[in-house]
């Protein structure tokens, strides 16, 4: 009898700490879009087209599907313990292709939630994957030619 209290007690006590566990799970921030602030809409100005819109701000993540005039921009981050940060630019263009409205969504001046210090992401050519820093010790390498290869 006592040892199967002692089985009972064991098997509460390993389910209890294994389905209410105070460890918790690591999230991080996520963000997604075209990248919008303050600095980048302010050198927008009436009457640009669209080549020099999207040298400032870059191509737009969403086009209208019936309307080639209209581009939205938007970027948002999913606060990994927190709400979800979003802001929208929406450009209108006229029939010449010229910048004739902005709207702006959500507050552009903040501070962005992101590291961009962080040497995540692909690496680069030169760079050495051990360290995620471009190695100057590293020659150049010739580049591969598309040639095909002759036959024997």
């Amino acid at each position: 009898m006592q040892k199967l209290t002692r089985i009972i007690t064991l098997s509460v006590a390993l389910t209890v700490v294994s389905g209410c566990s105070y460890v918790g799970v690591y999230k991080r921030d996520i963000p997604q879009g075209n990248l919008v602030t303050q600095e980048m809409v302010s050198q927008l100005q009436p009457g640009m087209t669209q080549e020099q819109v999207v040298y400032v701000m870059g191509r737009p993540l969403l086009e209208a599907p019936f309307d080639a005039n209209q581009w939205d921009y938007v970027y948002r981050v999913d606060k990994a313990y927190g709400d979800v940060e979003q802001r929208r630019v929406t450009l209108a263009f006229d029939p010449q292709g010229r910048l004739a409205n902005i709207e702006q969504e959500g507050d552009l001046s903040k501070k962005l939630p992101i590291d961009v210090e962080s040497n995540m992401g692909p690496a680069t050519e030169g760079s050495n994957p051990m360290l995620m820093q471009p190695d100057e010790s590293t020659p150049n390498v010739a580049p591969i030619s598309t040639q095909p290869a002759s036959p024997l």
